[in-house]
């Protein structure tokens, strides 16, 4: 792989940051140059089912299984990490109790707006507020962030009195207060897993990349982004 021509690795948003600090430490282990890029995880597998030209894909687990299905990938699923909600408020507004199931119910019901995302943590939100009978009450003060847009932005800038999202996607925000995960009773963890792109130029420089992000050697960068190893 010449350096005029690095892999090319697509991802949701929630895996951006720790994938492009393991990239960056592949290539200085003398693997291939990267370019890491993100998007919305909706889009991304819009992007890969219509052949754009990738070398990796990294999105969560069951949308890699469908990729693979479909042949849009090839070989095998590699699981990468696992991720958890978290929950935010802006920076200033002081600490909430969310350290039981109840207590987060009891903010969601007190919050003025809210906001999650499309991806795999909205989904599982909706079907919480769902279970606890409140989706009808709240639906209103739900705010969704176009694609690509992190909650935690929203949060800052006011838009949100709450905001969920994968924690690795808040914890490096400015403007907001991370509250931490949401608590064991109610956490849902995601599993991001990557594949090689169908359109590969070099699949075995691409299938060593997710090699070496699934290597234990990259679970101190993990946990440090929020999120845990597979081990």
């Amino acid at each position: 792989m010449s350096s005029s021509a690095p892999l090319v690795l697509l991802s949701s948003m929630a895996a951006r940051e720790v994938l492009r600090e393991l990239a960056t430490a592949h290539t200085q282990a003398g693997g291939a140059a990267v370019e890491a890029r993100a998007a919305g995880g909706v889009d991304v597998a819009k992007r890969v089912r219509a052949g754009e030209r990738l070398d990796v894909v990294v999105l969560a687990g069951n949308v890699i299984d469908e990729l693979l299905a479909e042949g849009h990938l090839t070989g095998h699923r590699i699981d990468l990490v696992r991720s958890g909600v978290g929950i935010a408020v802006p920076a200033g507004r002081g600490r909430l109790d969310v350290g039981t199931e109840a207590a987060v119910r009891e903010a969601v019901l007190a919050a003025p707006t809210i906001s999650f995302s499309t991806g795999p943590s909205g989904t599982y939100l909706q079907k919480l507020f769902e279970r606890w009978g409140i989706g009808g009450i709240v639906k209103d003060r739900i705010v969704i962030p176009p694609p690509g847009v992190p909650v935690g932005s929203l949060v800052a800038e006011g838009k949100a009195a709450l905001g969920f999202q994968q924690l690795s996607e808040l914890i490096n925000v400015p403007g907001i207060q991370v509250l931490g995960p949401l608590p064991d009773a109610i956490q849902q963890m995601t599993v991001f897993s990557g594949g090689v792109a169908r359109t590969s130029a070099d699949s075995a420089a691409a299938l060593a990349l997710l090699k070496f992000m699934a290597a234990p050697a990259a679970d101190g960068v993990k946990r440090r982004f929020g999120m845990e190893s597979m081990a």
